[in-house]
C-alpha cells in the first residue's frame, strides 16, 4: 500500500485528490490549517473506503508545524510516498493595492509552504530512496494574470523550485513534478461573478472551466507508478487557455 500526505487537503483539488488516492487503495494524510471539522469528516469518509485515513493540521507557513505534522503521519502510517503540496492562498488587487503583510503571507504559504513540506519529507523518502512529490502552481505562474501579479509571482516559483528540486532529486530516486491547473470551479475561484467565470470558459478552448476532479487526476497520474519516467515537468490542466 502507497500512503500520502496531502496539504489543502480539506477542500478543492486536495480534496478531490484525497478521495481518488483512497479509491485507488491509498492511504491518505488530509493536511489542513483552520478546516479542523472538515477534514476529519474527508478523513472519515475515506476510512469508509477501507483505507487508512487521518486528518493532521499545520500552517505549512511554519516550519516547525510542518516538522510535527510530517512526524504524526509517519507515526500512525510509518511510510510516506507521496506528498501533494495543495495549500495555497490567492489575492486579487491591483499590485498597488497589496501591503507588504498581503504580499509575505502569500509567498510564506504558496512558497515556503512547498519548501518546508519537502524539506520535512525528504529525509524519510531520502532514506527509502522512493518517493513522489507534486506541487500545485496554476496558469497564472506560466504566463501571469492581471491583478495577480502577487500570485503569479509565488505560482511562478514554485514550477523553477519544482523543476530545480526534480534535478536535486532524480539520483535519489525521487520524482518531483508539478501541476498547474486553469481556472477550476474550487472555493478559491468563488470571488468570480457568474459573468466572469462565463467569459473564461468562452476564452477556453474547450468551452469551460475545469473540475476539481479533473486537477486531482493530473496530479494522481504524477504521483503514480505509471508516470515512473517523469520528473521536472509541468502539466496544465487547463482546457487549453495556456499553450
Amino acid at each position: 500500500m502507497k500512503y500520502a500526505l496531502i496539504t489543502g487537503g480539506s477542500r478543492g483539488i486536495g480534496a478531490a485528490a484525497a478521495r481518488l488516492f483512497a479509491r485507488r487503495g491509498w492511504g491518505v494524510a488530509v493536511g489542513y490549517c483552520r478546516s479542523g471539522e472538515r477534514a476529519q469528516a474527508l478523513a472519515d469518509e475515506l476510512s469508509g473506503l477501507g483505507v487508512p485515513a487521518m486528518a493532521v493540521q499545520a500552517d505549512v507557513a511554519d516550519q516547525g508545524q510542518v516538522e510535527r505534522m510530517v512526524d504524526n503521519v509517519l507515526e500512525k502510517f510509518c511510510q510516506l510516498d507521496i506528498l501533494l503540496c495543495s495549500a495555497g492562498v490567492s489575492h486579487v488587487g491591483l499590485i498597488s493595492q497589496i501591503d507588504g503583510d498581503e504580499w509575505r503571507r502569500l509567498f510564506a504559504v504558496n512558497v515556503d509552504g512547498v519548501h518546508h513540506c519537502c524539506r520535512a519529507v525528504l529525509p524519510h523518502m531520502l532514506g527509502r530512496k522512493s518517493g513522489s512529490i507534486v506541487t500545485v502552481s496554476s496558469m497564472w505562474g506560466q504566463v501571469g494574470a492581471s491583478c495577480e501579479a502577487a500570485y503569479s509571482a509565488t505560482k511562478g516559483a514554485v514550477i523553477a523550485y519544482t523543476k530545480a528540486l526534480a534535478k536535486e532529486l532524480g539520483p535519489s530516486n525521487i520524482r518531483v513534478n508539478c501541476v498547474a491547473p486553469g481556472v477550476i470551479d474550487t472555493e478559491m475561484n468563488a470571488h468570480l461573478s457568474p459573468s466572469d467565470l462565463a467569459a473564461l470558459a468562452d476564452e477556453t478552448p474547450l468551452g469551460r472551466i475545469g473540475t476539481a476532479a479533473e486537477a486531482a487526476a493530473a496530479a494522481a497520474f504524477l504521483a503514480s507508478d505509471e508516470a515512473s519516467f517523469l520528473t521536472g515537468q509541468v502539466v496544465c490542466p487547463n482546457g487549453g487557455l495556456v499553450v
